[in-house]
């Protein structure tokens, strides 16, 4: 008797629609309505964005705690943090996403020139005011470009001007920046280890800068990207005259509008691939050996999943297993075929046709579900065919004749 077709579901997020949870339970669905008997193992990847706290406080057995910050608009939201499971030093965890994410900006209202990471800075208080001796940050799906600025004047480091009066809030408000102050800096600071899962390859400044990068799809114009880029080379500047650390193309520095950045430099934080951090809580290499096909998705896929993003992480590991790996994706870039190079065997749009944005994010599910059970189905042919029964050892039947 055939074993089951053995099947790890390891999505991440579509942003601002569905958390990987979510997007798991999609594919799943749609896996069971074109293979019933098969095992269906689960894994959805946090990229350090929305769902981040969750997902390990979750693994962990752990807590979630509500909190109310400051939002990167300025104003109120209800955001969280959690404590990780287990023994050993009391662990927090945060996302940036739930104090500064894209999520909480409204379309008409995105605009990085002004929106603000102090909610972070809140969260990391209210961690520490809850007993935090380390902090664990996840850095994705951000709304700003701040380099953490706003963050850091949370924790009492003041930013100020030439006139010596503290900066506003926004990327555009570093154009401003003279001088840093760290000494009314929490004096907690110093006594936890900080951590933060972020995207490896997202750098501060350059040609492959954050707000080049990243800016447009939080609202900045041409004219703000160029203003933003300006701005953060001059935090750079300063930092490393005022901090004496370069921030400016290390490896981490730009994750989250350069919150990255201004976490290393002024919290003194590690930043760490995010993969690297999601393993120690997820067993994936476990999972990846029980495993005969990976389902992973996003909920876009171009050049840039190539460059850190966790679809593609993954699939550079399965290939150690000499898995195939298969990627559904909202949207599809003309430049995704990079990602082959990366392990994705095979890729495909859960679109079936042309709709609007909106039309697409309400019936999401059931356009993951709809996705998964079709690329399944076309799998289950290619077993049939009688190429690959030969190849398995099973010899070609011959046609009657007569």
């Amino acid at each position: 008797m055939t074993s089951p077709l053995r099947i790890l579901i390891a999505p991440s997020g579509f942003k601002e629609c569905l958390d990987a949870e979510q997007v798991a339970e999609a594919i799943a669905t749609g896996i069971r309505r074109a293979l019933p008997e098969a095992r269906l193992l689960k894994a959805p990847l946090t990229d350090g964005g929305e769902g981040f706290t969750r997902a390990l406080v979750k693994a962990t057995g752990g807590s979630l705690h509500p909190a109310i910050v400051t939002g990167p608009l300025g104003q109120p939201v209800a955001s969280h943090f959690g404590f990780l499971g287990g023994a050993g030093r009391r662990t927090a965890v945060i996302e940036m996403a739930a104090a500064a994410g894209l999520r909480l900006v409204p379309r008409h209202a995105r605009n990085p020139m002004a929106t603000t990471t102090r909610g972070v800075g809140e969260l990391i208080r209210a961690a520490l005011d809850a007993g935090a001796e380390r902090l664990l940050l996840g850095c994705g799906d951000s709304g700003t470009n701040d380099g953490g600025a706003g963050m850091a004047q949370a924790l009492g480091i003041r930013l100020l001007n030439a006139a010596g009066i503290e900066i506003g809030a926004g990327g555009g408000a570093l154009l401003e920046l003279d001088r840093i102050d760290p000494s009314g800096r929490d004096s907690r600071i110093p006594r936890v280890q900080i951590e933060v899962a972020c995207n490896w390859r997202n750098v501060l400044c350059g040609p492959g800068g954050v707000a080049r990068v990243f800016g447009p799809q939080k609202g900045a114009s041409p004219e703000m990207v160029a203003r933003l880029e300006a701005a953060l080379e001059r935090y750079a500047v300063i930092i490393a005259r005022d901090v004496g650390v370069d921030v400016r193309t290390m490896p981490g520095g730009g994750a989250s509008g350069g919150l990255g950045a201004g976490l290393h430099a002024l919290l003194k934080a590690t930043l760490l691939p995010r993969y690297d951090v999601l393993v120690r809580y997820l067993d994936l290499d476990g999972l990846l050996r029980d495993a005969d096909l990976v389902v992973t998705a996003e909920g876009g896929l171009d050049a840039r999943t190539s460059r850190g993003k966790m679809p593609a992480e993954l699939a550079r590991r399965a290939k150690h297993f000499r898995l195939p790996v298969i990627a559904l994706a909202g949207t599809i870039d003309e430049d995704a075929r990079v990602n082959y190079a990366c392990g994705i065997d095979s890729f495909s749009s859960i679109l079936e046709a042309p709709c609007t944005l909106s039309e697409a994010m309400d019936r999401a599910p059931f356009l993951i579900a709809n996705a998964a059970e079709n690329a399944l189905r076309y799998i289950l042919i290619g077993r049939g065919l009688p190429g690959l029964r030969k190849a398995r050892g099973h010899p070609r039947p011959r046609a009657r004749t007569g």
